[in-house]
């Protein structure tokens, strides 16, 4: 939330008088200079962060009726906005303050480059381009589970292994309201997996091995003896 700061009219308001009425505390006559508003309403243009009561909800089905309609693209077309501002993998409507089914993944070949190829190949990372589901569901094809470490942008600046299911199917619908499905294996299997559990209030330190939660940044923490700061915003 915004603090949206009201300068009053004339000078002298904004300055502690000295000669403040008893019956007015100093509280009191501090709040007049500010008031807390909502100025900034989803569907955010930055990711929820745990806390938020949207990541802990049930999300709701998008009624058939209005998959094609103007709301909901405006919707997607933000996830995509946000998944790609901060070069993420995965999105779920309510990372930006919407409680809808909707989740959209993308994994761009250009990940490989930033990645040590060990670490490329042990978590059987593939290039995934841009895919869209509404109201989708997810089964198990492959029941063998993996333990990699897993972050979220909505729990930011922390990461902790994950077991995740080595292949899924999902199905709903695309953009166009059409039935659609697709199967995944390895890491876009893990990024289903994740997505799924945002629409059921789910995050990733539910199923995390908890002796390996950590922050991402604490060498750079200790390196710059603190100073280091965790950007919610980009």
């Amino acid at each position: 939330m915004l603090l949206k700061i009201h300068i009053l009219s004339r000078v002298h308001e904004r300055c502690l008088s000295t000669s403040l009425p008893a019956a007015q505390s100093f509280r009191k006559w501090y709040q007049q200079l500010w008031t807390t508003e909502r100025t900034n309403l989803p569907p955010y243009d930055h990711f929820t962060q745990v806390g938020d009561p949207v990541l802990r909800g049930h999300a709701a089905d998008v009624p058939t009726d209005y998959v094609k309609s103007k709301e909901v693209s405006e919707i997607v077309e933000q996830m995509v906005k946000v998944l790609r501002k901060y070069n993420c993998v995965g999105i779920a409507a309510p990372q930006i303050g919407i409680s809808l089914r909707i989740i959209a993944m993308e994994f761009k070949q250009s990940i490989q480059k930033e990645l040590p190829e060990a670490t490329y190949k042990a978590r059987r990372m593939t290039e995934l381009p841009l895919t869209v589901f509404i109201n989708p569901q997810l089964s198990v094809t492959n029941y063998t589970k993996h333990k990699h470490p897993e972050g979220c942008m909505s729990v930011r600046g922390y990461s902790a292994e994950v077991e995740r299911y080595e292949a899924v199917k999902l199905s709903g619908l695309n953009q166009e309201g059409l039935p659609t499905e697709l199967e995944l294996s390895g890491w876009n299997a893990r990024i289903a997996q994740h997505e799924m559990d945002h629409l059921d209030g789910k995050l990733y330190i539910d199923h995390m091995d908890t002796s390996t939660f950590i922050c991402t940044c604490w060498e750079t923490v200790n390196t710059k003896s603190g100073r280091v700061e965790i950007p919610f915003y980009k």
